[in-house]
């Protein structure tokens, strides 16, 4: 693993010393520099499960057979271009949360000198992927719906944001809006499309599958996605930052997160209200009210429960499927976020 994760950044570099030398546009020092700088504080830094998972998928998809270097390059790059992504929407949505840290370090905006420019920042590094998509595979046949797939699950993505951010508007906070079928649409489209469908939709397109014939495949990993966000809400809340690499803040930020939708589902009436009172506020004494009410609820029973049944649903759903390749390709990905700490 650490030989093709080596491998991986190898091609990182390739993609990037392209880009900064892309003739369609006439690149100063100063600007080349903060491209440079740009791009490696907030592309290769997270744990790159989705790019990885490009190549693990594509490998099992070809069965044993050994990989050319061709072909090991061009699944690299498309794990690249998911990266790519992944930076574009943190760059912007860390400006939307107002966040403090990320991976451990601060946001790109907080940094000095960067402040707003990071918007363009993210506009660049979306701008980046047809770029390298154009490059390396302009010639396949599979191009137009590479183009067709990063448009659409971009799209999915920005839309599952937009509902995120609309029902946490302030001085419209109504708890009472929140429910398991809001949290698992947000959740659908804000991060299981472009998390867990994106990577396998990619291998199955250069080993020349019609994405048409594969919705049954589609609908596995986004349950998948559903059950690692969920993971997502209650490591926010109950994993240790320094594990997670980042402070949690979905009760102040008013999020639709599964915990507090579990917690209005299993509340009486005065713990409701209690609730009411004080999820979504700053105040650190009403973080902690809140989270005295998630263990006075036994959330992390209630989550412990929900996570045997997801992966019991998923296995089932998984060994349904006639392909024993693609069998592989998505019980790989269960392995890898099962049961996860961070």
């Amino acid at each position: 693993m650490t030989d093709l994760k080596s491998k991986f950044l190898e091609v990182y570099s390739v993609l990037k010393s392209e880009l900064l030398h892309d003739s369609a546009f006439e690149f100063t020092d100063d600007s080349r520099q903060w491209v440079d700088r740009m791009l490696d504080y907030n592309v290769p830094g997270g744990k790159l499960n989705r790019g990885l998972s490009v190549i693990d998928s594509y490998k099992l998809l070809k069965e044993g057979k050994e990989l050319t270097d061709d072909e090991v390059f061009l699944a690299c790059a498309l794990g690249w271009c998911i990266e790519w992504l992944q930076a574009y929407f943190l760059v912007l949505d860390d400006i939307m949360d107002s966040s403090h840290t990320r991976r451990g370090q601060p946001c790109w905006f907080r940094k000095p000198k960067v402040g707003m420019i990071a918007i363009n920042d993210g506009i660049i590094l979306r701008n980046h992927i047809p770029r390298i998509l154009k490059k390396h595979f302009r010639g396949k046949p599979y191009y137009v719906d590479l183009l067709d797939l990063f448009n659409e699950v971009e799209f999915q993505t920005a839309c599952g944001q937009m509902i995120d951010l609309i029902t946490t508007l302030e001085g419209e906070k109504d708890l009472s809006k929140y429910s398991l079928p809001l949290h698992h649409r947000i959740v659908q489209y804000k991060t299981a499309y472009y998390s867990f469908y994106l990577p396998v939709a990619c291998a199955l397109l250069m080993s020349g599958e019609d994405l048409e014939n594969h919705n049954d495949v589609k609908n596995v990993l986004i349950e998948m996605g559903t059950y690692f966000q969920v993971q997502d809400d209650y490591l926010d809340c109950f994993g240790a930052p320094e594990v997670i690499g980042k402070i949690g803040t979905d009760i102040e930020d008013f999020k639709c997160s599964w915990l507090v939708v579990k917690a209005m589902e299993l509340s009486n009436d005065e713990q409701k209200k209690f609730l009411k009172e004080n999820y979504g506020k700053a105040d650190p004494t009403c973080v902690a009210k809140v989270k005295e009410l998630y263990n006075a609820l036994h959330l992390q029973g209630a989550f412990e429960e929900y996570e045997s049944k997801s992966y019991e649903k998923l296995i089932n759903s998984i060994e349904a499927h006639p392909s024993k390749a693609v069998q592989a390709v998505l019980k790989s990905f269960l392995a890898k976020i099962y049961k996860r700490q961070k």
